[in-house]
């Protein structure tokens, strides 16, 4: 099954930094568009140890079979590093999100952005009004809030796009293999 999947963190470093909240939700596989609502395992209402055991726990990422849990996002490697790190910081073993089928639109927007990474971040390619950077901020204040308001934001903006996505890429397809 597919998943938009998610995390907020600290910081950039997955060997200091911790994760704070693991977000995902179900997509139609030929529509892209959620089938529940998103869910967030808040670190603030347990501890990052917790939050991780429930994701593994509740995805099936950890079972053998690799179409259970299919994690569509934008830059997964940093989800997978921090997945990864963290696991082994909390003394579980680590998950990868990455050994397994995957969709990481990180590729697209570089491409729309011309090849170039610098300005291809979501903030500059959907409605998300900015990027990550205030996440630690809001953390570091208990503005729990408005991080699960960002999270929201970022989601919908992240899902409307691949739904457009999913509509105008196969049309691309199309019109690229008639110009051969």
């Amino acid at each position: 099954m597919n998943y938009y999947l998610d995390i907020e963190t600290t910081g950039l470093d997955p060997l200091h930094a911790k994760i704070i909240t693991i977000q995902y939700m179900e997509l139609e596989r030929n529509t892209a568009k959620p089938i529940s609502p998103v869910k967030i395992l808040k670190e603030w209402e347990s501890d990052e140890k917790t939050i991780l055991k429930k994701f593994i726990s509740d995805s099936g990422i950890a079972d053998g079979y690799k179409f259970s849990f299919i994690p569509i996002g934008f830059n997964l490697q940093f989800e997978h590093s921090f997945f990864w790190q963290r696991c082994i910081s909390n003394g579980l073993k680590p998950i990868s999100i990455l050994g397994r089928p995957f969709l990481d639109l990180i590729t697209v927007g570089v491409l729309l952005n011309g090849g170039k990474f610098k300005g291809a971040g979501l903030d500059n390619l959907t409605n998300k009004p900015n990027d990550g950077s205030v996440i630690p901020v809001y953390y570091r204040e208990k503005n729990y809030g408005e991080i699960e308001k960002y999270i929201k934001i970022e989601t919908e903006s992240f899902c409307e796009w691949l739904a457009k996505l999913y509509v105008k890429l196969p049309k691309l397809r199309d019109e690229l293999l008639r110009e051969n």
